[in-house]
């Protein structure tokens, strides 16, 4: 079938807002997108992130609630945003009532001067093994959707919702992607349901796990886009020179495979940690400056994958800032462009002097639990660990997958090695 798709906290003291100003090696107009996650207790006030955001280029932010300081401070910025509806709200707002209570009171008060222009439901649901929660996606999003359509807001805010690349059992060659056939049929009706309102298919896309699962098979040239030679879809006859356009490909070709032909695409994760631990290879200050600063590189060239050279690639970089109190291994506190202070985590070309100060006190909201942020009575505390609509499920979380998520994770990988062993 065809169908056409839109291209797409915590109270501080803030001394005199910021004393920061960036050099870019790329320009404004080459705009990326990127997640500001709060799961930690010293990040700045959001008043102190707006300037920082808009110096760095960045024109669309990617939230996992709906933080109101966070709106509050975006007001008439010009920054398109992105928020969140968190899993443990999926199984309300299904409820018609409960869809329109959230949207009343989480993003029609903050529009037009907040450019709210996309509600994303959960986060990688599908790979969870929660069959509760993957049962109650779709209807949460036909719900949320139609409590825009009944406020009149339908015409400018999308709905979607983040997929993990473990929905494919096949990936290499990336003509040759295929869905898990366990997933097949929610993933029809979600696509269904894309066509439908001209919403994009969100993939949280890491070619970083591939290469921290197996670096001796994965060269990490092809992984940092520095590939001095190029792998041949011997099906299509297309070259890749990176694994981020295989990854994406892959997944173009598991939607058309079931029958879509016009889905546009949307890479709502992708990044690199600076640090991490003795076991997670590649993780390295040097190696997250050449992969985010080659990935802004390739974005600024404003061209699509070998498969889709006419589609911009539509992509929010992971994360803003890094996250002291995200659970698990030491990379997945350190994926941030940012020290809570301002200045940069590496050089990515930013001349930045940071915030003169942030004071902050308290614990960060995110993770879709922010508090203040849902239209639901007491909604949880953050304590330490975020809500499953944030963590990342990667591939070395295979022990937090059903059976088929795993096997479809060595799927991804073994197709990883056959791909860059072509090199």
């Amino acid at each position: 079938m065809n169908c056409f798709s839109h291209l797409l906290r915590h109270t501080s003291t803030l001394s005199p807002l910021l004393l920061f100003s960036a050099s870019l090696f790329f320009t404004a107009a080459s705009a990326f997108g990127i997640n500001y996650g709060q799961i930690a207790n010293n990040l700045p006030h959001p008043e102190a992130v707006v300037p920082l955001v808009k110096s760095i280029g960045v024109t669309r932010v990617k939230l996992y609630d709906a933080d109101p300081r966070v709106l509050k401070a975006f007001a008439n910025s010009g920054v398109e945003f992105i928020v969140g509806v968190g899993n443990e709200y999926l199984s309300k707002v299904r409820d018609p009532k409960q869809a329109q209570a959230w949207v009343k009171t989480n993003v029609q008060p903050y529009l037009p001067a907040t450019k709210i222009t996309c509600i994303t439901l959960g986060n990688e649901v599908l790979t969870l093994n929660d069959s509760a929660l993957s049962a109650d996606l779709l209807p949460a999003m036909e719900g949320i959707h139609s409590a825009l359509v009944s406020l009149n807001l339908d015409k400018q805010v999308t709905v979607t919702t983040s997929h993990n690349l473990a929905i494919l059992e096949v990936s290499y060659p990336p003509s040759a992607g295929a869905f898990r056939s366990d997933l097949k049929q929610k993933l029809a009706c979600i696509l269904d349901f894309h066509c439908k309102v001209g919403s994009p298919f969100s993939i949280n896309a890491y070619p970083y796990f591939a290469y921290k699962s197996n670096p001796k098979q994965v060269p990490l040239d092809f992984v940092l886009f520095e590939s001095r030679s190029a792998s041949v879809d011997q099906v299509s006859a297309l070259h890749y020179d990176n694994m981020f356009h295989a990854q994406i490909d892959a997944t173009y070709s598991a939607i058309e495979r079931l029958g879509y032909k016009n889905v546009c695409l949307q890479v709502s994760e992708t990044g690199w940690p600076s640090q991490g631990d003795a076991d997670e290879a590649g993780a390295t200050p040097e190696n997250a400056r050449k992969y985010n600063g080659n990935l802004i590189k390739l974005i600024s060239q404003k061209k699509g994958t070998p498969m889709r050279p006419n589609l911009d690639l539509d992509v929010h970089v992971f994360a803003l800032f890094n996250e002291n109190q995200k659970p698990g291994p030491t990379s997945e506190r350190n994926f941030g462009l940012f020290k809570p202070d301002g200045t940069p985590v590496y050089n990515l070309g930013f001349n930045a002097k940071g915030l003169l100060s942030t004071n902050t006190t308290g614990s960060a909201g995110g993770g879709g639990s922010g508090s203040g942020a849902t239209s639901f009575s007491s909604p949880p505390a953050v304590t330490g660990t975020s809500s499953d609509a944030y963590l990342s499920i990667t591939a070395d979380d295979a022990e937090r997958l059903p059976l088929q998520g795993a096997l479809s994770i060595l799927s991804v990988m073994v197709s990883a090695i056959i791909l860059v062993s072509q090199l």
